[in-house]
């Protein structure tokens, strides 16, 4: 059997924690800031942590993540 391959976008993107969670950048943030408001920007800062059908997503793109 052959091994399986990681998505290379997704191991750029995503960071599985000890516990083992998908830990993925704020979405939003790229351009367009003048139209948002204060609290979004203050809100969306660092990392969140993804909701559990997403991480089963993102869990099938990385077979090797712990």
């Amino acid at each position: 059997m052959p091994k399986m391959k990681t998505k290379s976008s997704a191991k750029k993107r995503f960071k599985v924690t000890a516990s083992g969670r998908v830990v993925a950048g704020q979405a939003g943030k790229r351009h367009g800031m003048i139209k948002r408001t204060t609290k979004f920007i203050r809100t969306a800062r660092g990392t969140t942590i993804l909701s559990k059908p997403d991480e089963k997503i993102v869990k099938s793109y990385m077979p090797y993540a712990r």
